[in-house]
């Protein structure tokens, strides 16, 4: 596999080095030169120096080569600038790390679903910890090519019912958040603006899901 990571931060470097250890060709493009001329000396994999965000560094890297893109630079707004040039040049998986939880709605209405944002994830290990529930153990449950995913509703779906709404096959509804709030499938809620769907499908379904929800998003 092919993977082009943009900012070589801890996440970025640790994410290279584990990577390249699984035998995939990797790809890090670091803006600063004197730690990218430290990481070519320290990781097995090509290092770029240059802007992320720009398309003849994305270039160099042979962008329209990649499997994926991972985004993890320290700006969210470049991350969601690199996601849209990495789907303008159709690379098959896109990964954001969003901090801010403006961008990461922003992000969302671009129909982009792979995102990482620490802060959630942090807080949401430690909550779980606290209540006796271990983490790990949950992830280890979801096998093959099994896949939860969230998408924001559009006013395609906006005051229809759940139920109303056709999704692939192999695939069903979790639940909505709305907020704060977390509202069962089997409550068959009315879809707000807003809304975050929560879906479950298998890998192969999960580009005609994002169609569904985002017919404007032009990719």
């Amino acid at each position: 596999m092919r993977v082009i990571i943009t900012g070589a931060g801890e996440l970025g470097k640790h994410l290279a080095q584990k990577l390249a250890h699984l035998g995939n060709e990797v790809i890090v493009i670091e803006r600063d030169p004197k730690y990218a001329k430290e990481l070519s000396e320290s990781l097995d994999c090509t290092i770029i120096n240059g802007e992320g965000t720009r398309p003849d560094i994305l270039d160099k890297a042979q962008i329209e080569k990649a499997d994926v893109i991972i985004a993890c630079t320290d700006h969210d707004q470049d991350n969601i600038l690199i996601g849209l040039i990495a789907r303008n040049r159709k690379v098959p998986k896109i990964v954001l790390r969003i901090h801010d939880d403006q961008f990461l709605a922003v992000a969302k209405q671009l129909g982009f679903n792979d995102l990482i944002n620490p802060s959630q994830i942090a807080s949401s290990i430690i909550s779980d910890t606290l209540r006796g529930v271990d983490t790990i153990e949950l992830s280890c449950l979801i096998r093959g090519d099994v896949q939860f995913i969230s998408v924001l509703a559009t006013p395609r779906q906006i005051n229809q019912r759940l139920n109303e709404l056709t999704l692939p096959s192999k695939s069903a509804f979790i639940g909505i958040y709305r907020g704060d709030e977390f509202i069962l499938s089997g409550e068959n809620p009315v879809v707000r603006e807003g809304d975050e769907v929560m879906i479950v499908t298998t890998a192969g379904h999960v580009e005609k899901i994002r169609e569904f929800f985002h017919e404007a998003v032009k990719t």
